[in-house]
């Protein structure tokens, strides 16, 4: 069994530290460290597992791990990583979003850890409201504004970045978040013994910060780790997919949803991920990167990925129900689908609109089904495609030409899969107006 920082290192989840002995005492001591959220959303989104998993890490590793909801940074907005201000939220939309971090903060955090010898203690979820909420303007610039110059504060990156940019600037409210984080850790250091701050690597200058107030105002040495940011092939932010951002929330990205985001990670960075989103051991790990060098097209790492990432946020259960519904896709059991998970295997698909009389009676002919679908160029051409064998109806072979669509066909009386080959299909919707 490897020891917390080996698998840190081993998982290239050391960015940077502040001193290079945290690593060591990560190993001997029972430290308290936290990690801070903010509630810009009333969800976590995939690319946040990283720190989420952390907090677990250390928990497991017999560490006490404090998870802090920004309720009142979350007022201000963190200017690191972005190119202009953040809007502002007021404070009914902002209390909604404290409640759904916690809630999911909750499902990795143990709040009753046993705390004994060798166990990992109980895990606290805080929301910094509580304390910075009730700081007066005046206490808060005398007690931590005057540790700090306005030189220092400009150099960091987030606010010089801003600066360079004249079309935006950065605004006294966003200039200030890295005083109140470092006040964060102060506070936490002075109530909860924390020692540790651990954060994504664009918030090492905040960090920082914390470290120096902590310094210079209690005379003790405090430490930050900064994990990578999470990049996929092509350099691009992790955790958005064509349709936008994939939320940890199975109501915003549904457990199917997100595993088929894992299942298409690129092979150039499917290693790095296994490496920070699941607790895979590092034999198992190695083992993956083998055969994805040796048999990519087998896509073995990308699918262990998918169950890791599935199963710790949605549970197994629904690691099965995604994998059913993925191979339903290509075979008669797509009718024995909900209508919700039909509709989340097919949404790539085009879509085309019918009327629902259109199924009335006889109904609609197959051939002309292929032709105005788009699968095929032209009725003559849909013959040919139904005689040889290639169409398909709810992933059924039809290979009648003279077949015709029909109420008894259509899923949940509306839907139906017209496939032509072995991957190229359509979604038929008989609720329309007709005009395809």
């Amino acid at each position: 069994m490897p020891t917390l920082s080996a698998d840190l290192e081993f998982r290239g989840l050391v960015h940077q530290v502040t001193d290079p002995a945290l690593l060591a005492r990560l190993d001997s001591d029972r430290l308290t460290a936290y990690i801070g959220f903010d509630p810009t959303a009333d969800s976590l989104h995939v690319g946040h597992l990283v720190q989420v998993l952390m907090l677990r890490r250390l928990q497991v590793a017999g560490h006490r791990p404090i998870a802090v909801v920004g309720g009142a940074t979350g007022l201000i907005g963190d200017p690191g990583g972005r190119s202009a201000e953040r809007p502002m939220l007021d404070p009914e939309q902002l209390a909604a979003n404290v409640a759904g971090l916690r809630a999911q903060l909750a499902r990795f955090v143990d709040m009753a850890g046993a705390g004994g010898v060798g166990e990992p203690s109980a895990g606290l979820l805080l929301d910094n409201a509580a304390w910075l909420g009730s700081m007066r303007v005046v206490e808060f610039l005398r007690d931590v504004g005057k540790h700090f110059t306005v030189n220092q504060m400009v150099a960091k990156e987030s606010v010089r970045a801003r600066l360079e940019r004249p079309d935006s600037g950065i605004s006294y409210t966003e200039f200030s978040y890295m005083l109140l984080q470092a006040a964060d850790f102060l506070h936490l250091y002075d109530t909860e013994g924390c020692q540790v701050q651990i954060g994504a690597s664009d918030q090492w200058g905040n960090i920082t910060m914390g470290i120096e107030l902590i310094r210079k105002v209690r005379g003790a040495q405090a430490f930050g780790l900064t994990t990578p940011l999470v990049t996929k092939a092509d350099g691009t932010k992790f955790g958005k997919s064509e349709t936008g951002t994939v939320w940890l929330d199975a109501t915003r990205t549904s457990p199917y949803q997100l595993y088929q985001f894992l299942f298409r990670t690129e092979d150039a960075v499917v290693g790095r991920y296994l490496r920070f989103f699941t607790f895979l051991d590092h034999d198992e790990i190695t083992a993956l990167d083998e055969a994805t060098a040796a048999a990519p097209e087998r896509r073995q790492a990308q699918r262990a990925l998918a169950r890791a990432v599935v199963g710790l946020v949605h549970g197994d259960a629904e690691v099965a129900r995604a994998e059913r519904a993925a191979a339903a896709l290509y075979s008669e059991d797509i009718a024995s689908l909900d209508e919700q998970t039909l509709l989340e295997v097919c949404a790539e698909a085009p879509v085309h609109r019918w009327p629902a009389d259109a199924l009335a009676g006889e109904g609609m002919p197959l051939i002309e089904a292929l032709a105005r679908s788009g699968l095929v160029d032209s009725k003559s051409k849909a013959r040919a495609v139904v005689e040889q064998g290639g169409a398909y109806l709810n992933n059924r072979k039809v290979t009648n030409p003279d077949a015709r669509l029909t109420r008894a066909d259509a899923l949940f009386g509306r839907f139906v899969v017209l496939r032509r080959g072995r991957r190229e299909y359509h979604l038929l919707r008989f609720d329309g107006d007709g005009r395809g």
